[in-house]
């Protein structure tokens, strides 16, 4: 067995988890998918529950990729701010689907704990990234960079899974824009920290 194929069924059930969640996580519709075995799955993967938390950590991984890329490359945080809503609305634009921590967080009941502890990290990463632009931009104390993080956070995946519902991207645009306009999005100049 070689690392590819590992590679190929994380991919490949990320995909399924995207558009179906936890429950959507089928060992042998993964062995079609990726043209292998179910026992091959086995062997990377003993139990649904493994595969669920590695495609889960997986994702918040390569998440927390794209946040720290958007802050080495941009360093006004009102634009990582902007930049933000785009790393969810890419989910849309592949075939409709649904953050993976979103949708797995829907069905937290019924998530394995091993799972449950990788969609919370997910969650953390996002306001934790969140927390440290606003941090760069204003005067805000940490309690209060933290409850903005989160509704930012809230924002974006409640508006992902509106337009999701409705098959409409556009909606997305619509209701980030609405966000932006209202200020969520934005650091007012009277915010901004003058040390």
């Amino acid at each position: 067995m070689s690392s590819n194929s590992r590679e190929a069924i994380l991919a490949a059930a990320k995909k399924k988890a995207q558009a179906h969640g936890y429950s959507g996580l089928n060992f042998r519709d993964l062995a079609n998918d990726v043209g292998i075995k179910s026992s091959s799955i086995h062997y990377y993967f003993p139990t649904k529950g493994d595969l669920g938390a590695a495609v889960a950590k997986r994702y918040w991984e390569d998440s927390a990729a794209v946040l720290e890329a958007i802050s080495a490359e941009i360093a006004d945080p009102n634009r990582c701010l902007h930049n933000y809503p785009d790393t969810f609305r890419k989910s849309l634009e592949s075939e409709n689907r649904l953050c993976l921590g979103s949708f797995m967080a829907a069905e937290y009941e019924n998530l394995p704990d091993p799972v449950k502890k990788e969609v919370q990290t997910f969650a953390d990463v996002n306001v934790a990234w969140l927390s440290r632009v606003l941090s760069a931009a204003t005067a805000m104390n940490s309690e209060e960079r933290e409850k903005r993080a989160r509704a930012i956070f809230a924002a974006v995946a409640g508006a992902q899974l509106m337009a999701r519902s409705r098959s409409d991207i556009a909606l997305f645009d619509e209701l980030i824009e609405s966000y932006r306009e209202a200020g969520l999005l934005t650091v007012q100049t009277s915010e901004f920290n003058v040390c």
